[in-house]
C-alpha cells in the first residue's frame, strides 16, 4: 500500500483553503501541474474523488474535507514535533504562525525583530486582516496566536493585554479645525468623519465615545482599509478616526496631525484557543510579547505620547 507524503497532504490543505489551484501552487512556490499532480496521486492512494470543478473553483468533496481536516492535524502535529526535538536541543525555531488585525501591523515589527534575531532558526507567517478574518484564521488553526484590541466573544481563548492602544481624530495639517485651540465632537462630526468598517477595533471604539457623549454614530464615510483612510484624510477630504501605531510614518511626514482634542485608549491582547496546546515558539513570542510589549510600543511612540491627555 503507497503512503501519502506530507506535500500532497499540504497541496489538498491549499487547494481546499483556496479553492484554486494556482493560488495553492503559488503559496507552494510550485507549478500548477505539479500540485494537481499531487492531488490525483493522493486520490489514486485514497481510492475516491477529493476535490470537484464547481465553475472556476476546485472544491473539496466530502471525502475531501475529511482527509483536509486530518492532514491538517498531521501537519501541525508534524511541525510541533519537530519544535519540541529542536527545544531538547535547546534550539528555538518552528514557525510562527501568528494573525493581527489591520491596525496591529505597525505595532507588530518593533516585537517581531527583536524576538527573530536572538532567534535565528525561527520561520515567521504572518497574516493581517480585518478582525473577522483573523478570528476565523485563528478558529481554523491556520494560525496558533492572533493580536487584536478586544477578544473574540465566539471563541473561548486565553487572551493577555500587553500594551495600550492609543486612538485619535487625525486630519490634514492644513485642515481648518487645526487652527482652533480646542475642538468638540460637534465639530469632528460635522468635518465629514470616515471610519472603518463595522466590527472593527477603532470602530467600535469611536462608536462607544459618541454614545457615551449622547451622540448618533453617523459617519461621512465607511472605509476597509486604514491605509485608505489616511490618504483621503491627507488630501483633505474629511477627519480620520485611527490608532496612533497606524499612523506614525504620516505624523513623522508631516502628512497628517492629531486634532486638539482627548486620545481614546484601549488595549492590545494577544491570545490563543483555550482548549489547543501552541508550540514552543508560539509560546515563546507570547511571553516575550507579555514581558516587553508595553516597553517597545511606548519606545516606538516616545515623544508623541507625553504631549496628549487620554480619555
Amino acid at each position: 500500500m503507497y503512503h501519502a507524503s506530507f506535500r500532497q497532504l499540504q497541496s489538498l490543505v491549499l487547494v481546499g483553503r483556496h479553492e484554486s489551484v494556482s493560488r495553492a501552487a503559488d503559496a507552494m512556490h510550485l507549478t500548477q501541474p505539479a500540485v494537481s499532480l499531487q492531488i490525483r496521486t493522493l486520490e489514486e492512494i485514497a481510492g475516491i474523488a477529493l476535490t470537484r470543478k464547481v465553475g472556476r473553483n476546485i472544491q473539496l468533496t466530502a471525502a475531501g474535507e475529511v482527509m483536509a481536516e486530518f492532514s491538517e492535524r498531521i501537519l501541525r502535529l508534524w511541525e510541533q514535533a519537530t519544535d519540541e526535538l529542536a527545544a531538547l536541543q535547546g534550539v528555538t525555531s518552528g514557525t510562527l504562525r501568528i494573525g493581527a488585525v489591520t491596525t496591529a501591523e505597525h505595532l507588530l515589527p518593533p516585537m517581531l525583530v527583536p524576538f527573530t534575531l536572538e532567534r535565528p532558526d525561527v520561520r515567521l507567517k504572518l497574516q493581517v486582516g480585518n478582525r473577522t478574518e483573523i478570528i476565523n484564521m485563528l478558529a481554523r488553526h491556520e494560525i496558533e496566536l492572533a493580536i487584536m484590541g478586544t477578544p473574540p466573544r465566539e471563541l473561548r481563548t486565553n487572551a493577555a493585554k500587553f500594551a495600550r492602544h492609543p486612538m485619535a481624530f487625525v486630519a490634514s495639517p492644513s485642515h481648518p479645525l487645526m487652527k482652533k485651540k480646542k475642538i468638540t465632537l460637534n465639530d469632528v462630526m460635522a468635518a465629514n468623519l470616515l471610519v472603518r468598517e463595522r466590527g472593527s477595533g477603532t470602530r467600535t471604539a469611536v462608536e462607544k465615545l459618541l454614545r457615551e457623549e449622547g451622540h448618533a454614530a453617523e459617519f461621512g464615510s465607511e472605509v476597509s482599509s486604514n491605509e485608505a483612510i489616511k490618504r483621503m484624510v491627507a488630501a483633505g477630504l474629511g477627519v480620520g478616526f485611527l490608532s496612533v501605531h497606524a499612523c506614525g510614518l504620516e505624523f513623522k511626514a508631516g502628512l497628517l496631525a492629531t486634532l486638539p482634542i482627548d486620545l481614546v485608549e484601549a488595549d492590545w491582547h494577544i491570545m490563543h484557543l483555550t482548549d489547543q496546546p501552541i508550540p514552543k515558539v508560539a509560546a515563546s513570542f507570547q511571553d516575550f510579547v507579555i514581558e516587553n510589549g508595553q516597553d517597545l510600543v511606548a519606545r516606538e511612540l516616545e515623544g508623541f505620547t507625553k504631549r496628549k491627555s487620554y480619555r
